[in-house]
This record gives C-alpha cells, sequence and structure tokens, in this order.
C-alpha cells in the first residue's frame, strides 16, 4: 500500500510542474479567435484592430476565423465545444445576451463560457430623416406623442441589437413606433435615406457619414456619455430620457474550464494592446472606445444584458423571425 501512494506522488512530482510550465509558455501555438459574423462587420473589424498585437505580444499567430449564421450561434457553440485550453477564443457582442431569450440554445453563456475582457464598446446613433421636424430627443418624443402610430424605424433584423435599443426606446418614452427590419443595417440606413422610415438606431460608423452628406440628421447618441468620435452629439439621457444607456458591447471568451492562469494572460495581453496608440488611433476611426476590464466586470456586463434584454423581449413579446 505504501508503495502504492508512493507510485501516485512520484506521477504527481512529474505531472503538476509540466501543467504549470505549459501555462507559463500559453500560448506556444496558434491561437484561434472566432468571430460568429460574416467578414466585413463592426465586430470583425474590432477584433482584427486587436489580434496582430496580440500575435505580436505572443509571438505566435492569432488566427480571425469567420463562422457566421443562426445569429451568431453557430460560431459560438463551436468555442463551447472546443478544448478549454485557451487556443480557440470567441469574439462576440450583443446577439450573446439576445439569444437566450429568443431561443432554447444548446449552451448556456453563463455556464459554458469563461469570461476573459472587453475588447471596445460602440454607441448607436439616433437619427431621423431631415424632412421630419424634429431637432433633439425630446423634439422626437412631443412628435411621436403627438403623432401616435405615424412614425416607423428601421433595424438590421428582428430582436437584433438595434431593434430592441428601438423597442427599450419605445418603453421608456412611452411612445409608440411601427418597427420596419430590414436584412441587415446597410437596407436599413438605405430605407431611412429614402423616406421608407422616419427614425432609426445605428452604429456610429454606419451613420454619420450620412449625417455629415446631409441625408440625416443625428439627434443623440445612446449611450451614458458622448462618443469621442462625435463629442457634439448629446446623449438621449441628457437630452430627455434619463437613464437611457445601451451599448454595443465587442467582447472575448474561453469555453468554460480554461484554466484561469491562462484566462489572466490573455485578459492582461488585451488590457495591453488595448493602451497601445495605434490601436486607439484605430479605434477612433471605427467609432469604438477601448474598455479596460476584468474577467469578473465582463461577467457581471453578460448578466445585466441578460437580464435587461430578457424584460424587453417579454415586455414587447419579440419573436425571433
Amino acid at each position: 500500500m505504501v508503495s502504492y501512494f508512493i507510485a501516485i506522488l512520484a506521477g504527481l512530482s512529474f505531472t503538476l510542474p509540466a501543467r504549470s510550465a505549459h501555462m507559463d509558455v500559453y500560448p506556444d501555438k496558434p491561437v484561434r479567435v472566432v468571430v460568429p459574423y460574416a467578414p466585413g462587420g463592426s465586430n470583425d473589424v474590432v477584433s482584427r484592430a486587436i489580434t496582430p498585437k496580440l500575435s505580436e505580444a505572443w509571438k505566435q499567430p492569432v488566427i480571425v476565423d469567420n463562422r457566421a449564421g443562426a445569429g451568431s450561434m453557430i460560431g459560438t457553440e463551436i468555442v463551447v465545444r472546443s478544448i478549454p485550453d485557451g487556443y480557440t477564443l470567441l469574439a462576440t457582442s450583443g446577439a450573446l445576451a439576445i439569444n437566450v431569450s429568443l431561443y432554447r440554445l444548446p449552451f448556456d453563456p453563463l455556464k459554458d463560457l469563461a469570461s476573459v475582457a472587453f475588447m471596445a464598446q460602440m454607441p448607436y446613433v439616433l437619427a431621423v430623416h431631415p424632412s421630419l421636424p424634429v431637432k433633439s430627443t425630446r423634439d422626437l418624443i412631443s412628435y411621436a406623442k403627438a403623432n401616435p402610430g405615424k412614425l416607423s424605424f428601421a433595424s438590421a433584423g428582428t430582436a437584433t441589437a438595434t431593434h430592441l435599443t428601438g423597442e427599450m426606446f419605445k418603453s421608456m418614452a412611452k411612445v409608440d413606433f411601427l418597427h420596419v427590419p430590414y436584412k441587415g443595417g446597410g437596407p436599413a440606413i438605405n430605407a431611412i435615406i429614402s423616406n421608407e422610415v422616419q427614425v432609426i438606431f445605428n452604429v456610429v460608423t454606419g451613420t454619420l457619414p450620412h449625417v455629415k452628406s446631409g441625408r440625416l440628421r443625428a439627434l443623440a447618441v445612446s449611450s451614458a456619455k458622448r462618443a469621442d468620435v462625435a463629442p457634439e452629439l448629446p446623449t438621449i439621457s441628457e437630452s430627455g430620457l434619463h437613464g437611457f444607456d445601451v451599448v454595443s458591447g465587442y467582447t472575448i471568451y474561453a469555453p468554460a474550464r480554461t484554466p484561469r492562469p491562462i484566462i489572466n494572460r490573455v485578459n492582461a495581453s488585451i488590457n495591453s494592446v488595448l493602451q497601445q496608440p495605434e490601436v486607439k488611433e484605430r479605434f477612433m476611426v471605427l467609432g469604438v472606445t477601448p474598455i479596460i476590464s476584468t474577467p469578473e466586470s465582463l461577467t457581471a456586463y453578460l448578466k445585466s444584458e441578460i437580464s435587461r434584454w430578457g424584460q424587453i423581449i417579454k415586455e414587447m413579446n419579440i419573436k425571433p423571425e
């Protein structure tokens, strides 16, 4: 019996240091970052702004792998089912929290994913067609109340973040807009430019060029603070709808049970990259703000977003397409 335990201890003396050494040299092979959206979207562009810098820091290739489909669920499940060794990461955004209340998912984001870090956040712009006689959020709310059912707002699709942001605005302002879903942000912008609809919540980068050209009028941004890329625009909260705060968060997760030392290493590396001047300049062009974070703060954010969007989806009786 004594010899049996000696053999076990001898085995532990070899295996435990080996595991620790492996974590110390992480990563020692290429790292895959799964983006559950098509190339060219905001989530993809933000991810590609930091992955080359991570590659430089780690001296290993960091490869973006676009796995779009099913409202981000295909790519997310790939990461959930991956080996929890830090070599497959998920770069995602709002759909992760929204989908919980819309579908019977084959995974639980809070149990099957480990929070790693924020990359950035981006507010939405509340914009209207220039023919609409409103110059502020207060004006829009007053006009909508005086003309119930006459205004419509465009979104990138049913149950997308831009749709739910509009529904949240309706709920808080107690106004009635008709929702008109389109197949993506591009068609939605084209619809408001052509005056098919009068109101839109859309990402900064997809909206401001049309504001500058005079084809749209921007009223406010959806975040709690003014956006660095457009500081002249007030927030919705300061413009008549106190407490309104919606941003698109771009975040990194790993499979559950990924060792904490690896989570910490990736988190520290991302936080370091986000403070590099070149990355800050790129983010300014993209209209996003870098967010320094901890795994715990990201988990708290995800829980909050699941609760918030779940309430809106239930209140407005929103069903997936």
